[in-house]
């Protein structure tokens, strides 16, 4: 049995397009890697040799901005693929928040995978345009958004992302829990605002009962119909 055949992702992930024997062949260029928090697997800039499937826990992508401050552009979660495939260098950083468990490619190995199996560049294809989405709902966050906004939509973005597997696509519709990936610093500075707003912004929608704050991590989202307006 190959670690595909147990992997909790394989209905979800860019793979979930081959079929038994596919997966197979798939398996035999890859392996499993497990990374601490504060782990890298890519750097910014430097040549694209691998690429990876997540398997469990939740990565970061960032970029170094002029200045040398680390800019926060994007979080991985579970069946996220990052990486460049057919590219030469890496675009962002890719490190673990939390402990995480990858599948790991040779992006040589896997782009001459994928040019012989047209199933999984169309998967590829899918998710390019699912993230290409994403970032351009982010660019109406940070360019349109008030800071209460940005924060119920930050809050929403996560839960939705969080849900188990198999559970649909309305986080909004029902209460969840789930720990925050990020300090109130990083929060502040993926969506442009200061850390101060972004506790007064939490401190508010817990006193109006929308969110419970168990602890400095944990968010409980308590009326997700209340927030899904919040954040407009």
């Amino acid at each position: 049995m190959s670690f595909c055949d147990t992997c909790v992702v394989r209905n979800s992930a860019i793979c979930a397009a081959l079929d038994a024997s596919e997966i197979g062949a798939l398996s035999t260029i890859g392996r499993r890697r497990t990374l601490q928090p504060g782990q890298s697997l890519l750097w910014e800039g430097e040549d694209s040799i691998l690429v990876a499937n997540v398997i469990e826990g939740l990565l970061k992508l960032s970029t170094g901005t002029e200045d040398g401050r680390e800019q926060i552009v994007g979080v991985v979660y579970p069946s996220d693929f990052i990486g460049r495939p057919f590219g030469s260098t890496t675009a962002h950083s890719v490190t673990a928040l939390t402990e995480a468990k990858v599948c790991v490619f040779s992006r040589a190995d896997f782009d001459a995978f994928a040019h012989s199996h047209p199933k999984l560049e169309h998967k590829l294809l899918e998710r390019t345009l699912a993230e290409l989405d994403r970032t351009r709902r982010w660019m109406l966050l940070l360019g349109r958004k008030n800071a209460s906004e940005r924060i119920a939509s930050f809050l929403l973005e996560i839960a939705e992302r969080m849900m188990p597997q198999g559970c649909g696509h309305a986080p909004a519709m029902q209460q969840q829990q789930f720990e925050l990936p990020f300090s109130r610093q990083q929060i502040a500075d993926v969506l442009g605002l200061t850390i101060e707003t972004v506790s007064r912004q939490l401190t508010k929608l817990k006193a109006e009962g929308i969110i419970d704050l168990p602890s400095r991590r944990a968010v409980v989202i308590l009326d997700p119909e209340t927030l899904l307006e919040r954040a407009g």
